[in-house]
């Protein structure tokens, strides 16, 4: 052991002091999602702005304007038998299948408030997602982060490719969401949907593995679209196993908030449900992040002649290494 002084202060140094092991293990990312919780938390608030005008939609829709409607299909042509008196047994069953209701019917006003919400959020959509990636991805590496700068910096930095790809990526959830809501429904009809219900799960699930890497391409290398999507199927299939266990995170922490609101809701108490609001999206992509950087690291930085013959890389190869490192003018200090 050795002692430096300086002044009246003296410093020792242990010869013996091991390095801590920063291997992207399951271990340590618990390490590290404790040692920037507050950075994740704060830019949680930022990254729910990409919802929100979805949950104003919603709300909307929900509590706006509602007309008298009926619950079952069979009202219209009991009601007309009733009228003509001609059945006897028709008002019985009138009175059965004609349970009447509301149905949401939002006024002028709402479906431009809506439509003007949504357009909002497909046209900023990837904008936003390459701001947060930027900012996770900063904090799994251990580089200094200055939230807000460093957010508008990287969307200033991809806008163009941000733009597209965010029109690319509401588009596929949408498709997806979709095929997956029509053949669920119909998965009871016959052998075929059922089979293609699967198919749509696979898909969806393979497209989640895409979108760890999409965005973390975007904002560390010069790569074309199209290229940067090959990339993301590779590595869907290559960073198997941790594309599983970040899945597996983000479906377990969205399952303890659905199992913590039912409950709460049976028994009138609704904070539970903004509750996700304040940590769900940053704690999703951090476990994202750090699955995902650790391949890319591996295979495009440190690594890059292993998968030269079949990773789609750009021309100038030289530079992306470098590229990846470099940080605005503002960002020099920590």
């Amino acid at each position: 052991m050795s002692e430096k002084k300086f002044g009246f202060f003296s410093q020792k140094e242990r010869s013996d002091a091991l390095a801590e092991d920063t291997s992207p293990t399951l271990a340590y990312f618990f390490k590290k999602l404790w040692r920037k919780m507050g950075k994740i938390l704060t830019l949680n608030l930022m990254m729910t702005f990409r919802f929100l005008p979805l949950v104003a939609i919603l709300l909307i829709y929900i509590f706006g304007q509602h007309v008298p409607t009926t619950n079952n299909t069979m009202y219209a042509p009991l009601l007309g038998i009733s009228l003509t008196g001609t059945s006897g047994v028709a008002a019985p069953l009138l009175g059965i299948f004609g349970e009447q209701g509301t149905g949401a019917n939002p006024s002028t006003a709402a479906w431009v408030v809506m439509i003007a919400l949504g357009v909002f959020t497909v046209l900023t959509w990837g904008w936003q997602t390459v701001g947060g990636t930027y900012n996770l991805r900063s904090l799994v590496r251990g580089d200094s982060c200055f939230l807000w700068s460093d957010y508008f910096y990287a969307i200033r930095r991809n806008l163009k490719q941000g733009f597209f790809m965010g029109l690319l990526d509401v588009l596929a959830i949408a498709v997806l969401f979709f095929d997956w809501y029509y053949f669920g429904a119909m998965t009871g009809s016959s052998f075929a949907y059922g089979l293609m219900y699967f198919v749509i799960l696979a898909l969806a699930v393979i497209y989640i593995f895409m979108r760890f890497y999409i965005y973390l391409m975007m904002i560390t290398f010069d790569l074309p679209l199209g290229k940067m999507l090959k990339n993301a199927l590779i590595f869907s299939m290559l960073g198997i196993k941790r594309n599983i266990m970040a899945l597996l995170g983000i479906m377990l922490l969205v399952g303890l908030n659905i199992a913590l609101i039912g409950p709460s809701l049976s028994i009138g108490f609704t904070l539970p449900i903004i509750l996700p609001f304040f940590y769900l999206p940053g704690f999703a992509g951090f476990m994202a992040v750090y699955a995902a950087y650790p391949n890319i690291r591996r295979y495009m930085i440190d690594g890059r002649t292993e998968l030269e013959p079949f990773m789609a890389l750009d021309d100038e190869d030289e530079a992306e290494a470098e590229e990846a490192e470099i940080t605005p003018p503002a960002q020099q200090a920590d």
